[in-house]
């Protein structure tokens, strides 16, 4: 069984366009869905954050009419008392040693565009794990965290890599909208990044060696079993 990074937002606020604080975290479908497949499969997973601060879920993704419904919203919410002790006491990314890990795995939230973008303990995970050829398998707003993975002289290491992650489209019709700080691919495309996209608001998973990508919530469990798939190999 594999030993499983999961990195999360310990971010609870964005600061918008306009200067003021986008309530934020980590949504829920996509931490809750993700980590039940892969806890379900037997494999280990820990959760790091951002100096080992308990990640705050974005109280938007619990409500039933952007969960999928009163069903879903309650499963989610459920899960995530599950495994409250876990989310209570996360790893620091600053003590996460990559040899110790078969794959990192990245859900969103806007919370990854507050602190992930830009926090050099991932960017080190994250070089590493790639250079061992590890799986790195971030999604929604998860692959915002894919940019702290810079060289010395400030070349991004996931250039000319093939990859998704929730488009202009979706972030203009459900999610921030014109508001919106940075959108997370123009900036990667503008990176290097060869981003693909799906049908908005639909399951989209992309694979490019050891990176695997997911567009959007809906992706969550289709990225999971990608990850499970390719462990198998």
């Amino acid at each position: 069984m594999a030993n499983i990074l999961m990195v999360v937002s310990a971010a609870d606020s964005l600061t918008m366009k306009d200067g003021s604080e986008h309530p934020t975290g980590f949504w829920a479908e996509e931490l809750a869905e993700s980590h039940r497949v892969l806890r379900d499969a037997g494999h280990t997973v820990r959760i790091a954050t951002p100096n080992g601060t308990k990640p705050t879920v974005d109280a938007v993704s619990l409500d039933p009419s952007q969960a999928g419904g009163a069903e879903k919203a309650a499963a989610f919410t459920n899960y995530l008392a599950y495994i409250d002790a876990e989310l209570s006491a996360p790893l620091p990314l600053a003590d996460a040693d990559i040899a110790e890990y078969d794959a990192v795995v990245m859900p969103g939230g806007h919370g990854p565009m507050a602190d992930l973008a830009f926090d050099k303990d991932l960017g080190r995970i994250l070089i590493a794990a790639d250079n061992d050829g590890k799986i790195i398998a971030p999604f929604c707003h998860g692959p915002a965290g894919l940019l702290s993975a810079e060289t010395e002289n400030g070349d991004f290491v996931f250039a000319g890599r093939r990859l998704t992650v929730f488009t202009d489209e979706e972030e203009m019709g459900g999610g921030t909208g014109e508001n919106t700080p940075w959108f997370c691919e123009d900036v990667l495309r503008n990176k290097g990044a060869v981003i693909e996209s799906g049908p908005a608001w639909t399951s989209f998973v992309v694979r490019d060696r050891n990176l695997i990508s997911g567009q959007n919530p809906q992706s969550s469990e289709d990225v999971a079993k990608a990850v499970l798939s390719a462990l198998a190999e």
